[in-house]
């Protein structure tokens, strides 16, 4: 899973040209810690189908800001440089499956 910023938010996301879940998360969260082994697993597994990317809230406020980033995590399916879902709180791996194969 890669790690994206306020700098290069709008190249690695909204410009992809594959659909990309972003993880809105902080170091402190504990949710956001339970949740990032599963999101690489699942970026390897949809490698070539979509991009999965985090971003960290507190070192990038402007993008939390522009998204109205509330609470952590926070995941947004972006396609086609539009947001097309959010999902928020942790989740299993089954249920976030799910979540992305529906905008797939």
């Amino acid at each position: 899973m890669k790690e994206v910023s306020d700098s290069n938010f709008e190249q690695q996301v909204v410009a992809s040209p594959l659909p990309v879940l972003v993880d809105f998360s902080a170091q402190w969260c504990g949710p956001c810690k339970m949740l990032t082994p599963i999101l690489n697993d699942l970026s390897a597994e949809y490698d070539g189908r979509c991009v999965i990317v985090k971003i960290d809230v507190d070192a990038n406020p402007e993008t939390a800001k522009k998204y109205a980033i509330r609470a952590m995590p926070t995941l947004m399916i972006f396609k086609n440089g539009e947001v097309k879902a959010q999902k928020i709180g942790s989740a299993s791996k089954g249920q976030l499956k799910t979540f992305l194969d529906s905008y797939l």
